[in-house]
């Protein structure tokens, strides 16, 4: 057993410090498994470089993240917002953004990333308000450069918006996403990781959920060489309502990592995760964990993980690991699922038995795997171009297949 002190930080007074919070079995205590004591902190030096042997590093490419773990003084990548009037956009210091307040750093990149940050990124959209266009912000790194960035989303009370943000272009990027939905608010946040073949990029996702706001979170990683997405939920009052979805296809030599954490703590409160994965490949990887906590004082949740993947060709991998903590009975119900197979023959049978032909009826039968998430982002433009890309990385599969056969 463990004990894990609670201390406070103020960021913006510039001298972070250990931000871990208690989680208590009683007398202040935690067993060692819990995920509730992982340490978070703004100070790099609190976050030793891993080795991978740590529970949270196990089954990530150390070497690929590795240009990411120092403080180092590093770039910023390129940032274009466009939004709609009512949306206040704002650019400067993590301090002048109001930065921190519903973040803190959960690993040494995390921390890193926060201390090298120079140019931060404040989109808030005013209480009430409820936009007709989605407010899309770009991200785009540069070939063999080494950037840094933090983004703040904040929804006013009872607001509705939707945010995409999109990252492209190549080099190794970390960046932290900070989103505040005040009360009654319903935002939706859609990250697309879209980079080029030799990118690397290391996020961290923290959402405050606020009185009965509802919040959706989708993940959708297509591109880079080697990505990790941790994304954090926290409610700040009863009644919040939180979905964590997720949308991923690794390709041969490609690591997608998604990582979830939801902490209930208030009462009343919902959350559903539900990520879909496809991998082709030779060393195709993809991990997903996912680790929901109900605390002592959370009664009356509601909560479920799930998490399926599709294994497309011999030689990929798929990690997946969800877990669940429950301190009180007085829950409305809790449970996770996790799967990972390979096509369904009785569905190609059934397919191909109507004269569809294979590899027609294999990328029929990926995108409805897909469909029900993608058409959730609500941008229809976004959801065809992904459904689009999807289908080409099929096309791709389904052309080597053909050539493989040739030579044999």
């Amino acid at each position: 057993m463990t004990a894990v002190d609670e201390t406070k930080t103020d960021p913006a007074a510039g001298s972070p410090v250990n931000t871990a919070r208690a989680h208590s079995h009683g007398a202040g205590v935690v067993p060692d498994a819990s995920r509730a004591e992982r340490v978070t902190s703004f100070d790099v030096a609190d976050f030793a470089v891993p080795t991978g042997r740590e529970e949270e590093w196990k089954f990530s490419p150390l070497r690929e993240f590795a240009p990411l773990f120092e403080a180092a003084p590093a770039g910023s990548a390129r940032v274009e917002v466009t939004a709609p009037d009512a949306v206040v956009h704002r650019t400067g210091t993590l301090q002048e953004v109001g930065a921190g307040t519903a973040f803190t750093p959960g690993d040494r990149i995390a921390a890193a990333g926060w201390a090298a940050t120079t140019e931060a990124h404040l989109v808030s959209v005013p209480a009430e308000a409820e936009l007709d266009a989605p407010v899309l912000v770009a991200v785009r790194g540069t070939a063999g450069s080494t950037t840094s960035g933090h983004l703040v989303v904040e929804a006013g009370h009872h607001a509705k918006a939707l945010v995409v943000v999109a990252h492209t272009g190549s080099g190794a990027h970390r960046g932290g996403v900070e989103v505040r939905a005040g009360d009654g608010s319903d935002l939706t946040v859609v990250t697309l990781q879209e980079w080029d073949a030799d990118a690397v990029h290391v996020g961290q996702h923290d959402v405050l959920v606020g009185r009965d706001a509802r919040v959706r979170h989708i993940a959708v990683s297509l591109g880079g060489k080697a990505v990790r997405v941790s994304t954090n939920v926290r409610y700040a009052a009863p009644g919040g309502d939180a979905q964590a979805l997720g949308v991923y296809f690794a390709d041969a030599g490609q690591h997608l990592e998604h990582r979830l954490f939801v902490d209930h703590e208030a009462t009343n409160c919902k959350s559903y995760v539900e990520y879909k994965g496809a991998l082709q490949g030779a060393d195709a990887h993809a991990v997903w964990i996912g680790d929901v906590l109900i605390r002592a004082a959370a009664e009356g949740t509601e909560t479920y993980e799930l998490n399926r993947n599709l294994v497309l060709t011999d030689g990929a991998r798929a990690d997946s690991v969800p877990n669940l903590e429950i301190e009180t009975g007085e829950i409305v119900g809790a449970g996770h699922a996790s799967a990972t197979g390979r096509f369904d023959d009785e569905q190609l049978f059934y397919l191909q038995a109507r004269g569809i032909p294979e590899d027609e009826a294999r990328r029929l039968v990926v995108r409805g795997f897909f469909a029900g998430i993608v058409e959730r982002i609500g941008v229809p433009e976004i959801s065809e171009r992904l459904m689009t890309t999807i289908e080409t990385e099929l096309a791709a599969t389904a052309l080597a297949g053909a050539s493989s056969t040739e030579e044999n």
